[in-house]
């Protein structure tokens, strides 16, 4: 069973190979890239309409125009995010997995998620804070939004929120890489056979949902937080929380939370999908190029 945990959802090379590493880190960076690319040029209007919907203040308008504002230079920033998230995840649960008891096994996934979430979020602050500005009408270009923002708020303007975000996502980070690779652990075993696309993509699916729901409330307070700009109406994370109760009721913390996991989940399932196709692809072309 251990073999079994340790292969599951990870890159297939021989692990007596002395460039093991350095192939699960490139595999890994190709695959995340990829897979983060795919999801939101998919899904980037759903994005908006609940980044728009989470930065309205109560009785706010919502506007439905320009629904891919700020997409291309997003997808300049998710590229290099989401390679380095797996360029760390994969490498740590892979090293975790071998060290930890097999009945453990969610801590790897755990710790290795958070882990990826936190490297990775050098890139991800700033091109969520340029896109979301973008999203909500700020701005009406990546690059005039950089500078700006710069010109504006200094350099620290690029990481605004950079403490919301890191509570919102490290968590979930975590929380949806180790439900979907527990469940994907139960599922193999159970059906004694690899798991086929559809079935990765439903794994993918129901994990982005339920972590999309957990989270909300992080992800509401995070939005208010990048978006505010130069203001000063939330003072930070508690304040923020104590604003929006006080002045919306607590209902407000879960604002925008239908278009969320139905971004999360419609996501999770291609993301998840993306990836687990990459992977087999990739390790095959490994296989064959070591057995030549």
């Amino acid at each position: 069973m251990k073999n079994q945990i340790n292969s599951c959802s990870s890159i297939c090379v021989r692990h007596d190979d002395p460039g093991h590493f350095l192939r699960v880190l490139y595999e890994s960076l190709i695959t995340g890239g990829l897979a983060g690319v795919v999801v939101e040029a998919a899904l980037y209007p759903i994005d908006t309409i609940k980044t728009r919907v989470q930065a309205a203040r109560d009785g706010g308008k919502i506007i439905w125009k320009g629904l891919y504002s700020g997409l291309g230079g997003n997808l300049v920033g998710v590229l290099p995010a989401s390679a380095l998230f797996f360029g760390v995840y994969e490498p740590t649960k892979q090293k975790l997995l071998k060290v930890l008891p097999e009945n453990l096994s969610a801590v790897a996934h755990l710790a290795a998620g958070a882990l990826g979430g936190a490297v990775s979020s050098i890139v991800r602050v700033p091109t969520e804070v340029v896109k979301q500005r973008m999203q909500t009408g700020q701005f009406a270009s990546a690059p005039d939004a950089v500078r700006l923002i710069i010109a504006k708020e200094g350099f620290g303007g690029m990481y605004a929120g950079y403490g919301s975000f890191l509570l919102r996502d490290l968590p979930f980070d975590a929380l949806q890489f180790c439900v979907y690779e527990q469940l994907r652990i139960g599922y193999k075993l159970a059906a004694r056979r690899d798991l086929n696309d559809p079935e990765n993509a439903m794994l993918g699916a129901f994990a982005g949902a339920v972590t999309g729901v957990l989270t909300t409330p992080l992800d509401v307070i995070k939005t208010r937080l990048m978006v505010q700009g130069a203001g000063t109406q939330y003072k930070g994370v508690a304040d923020c929380v104590k604003t929006i109760i006080r002045e919306e009721g607590p209902s407000a913390l879960w604002k925008g939370m239908g278009p969320r996991v139905l971004w999360i989940g419609i996501g999770g399932s291609i993301f998840f999908g993306v990836l687990e196709k990459t992977k087999q692809i990739l390790s095959e072309r490994s296989q064959k190029s070591h057995n030549s």
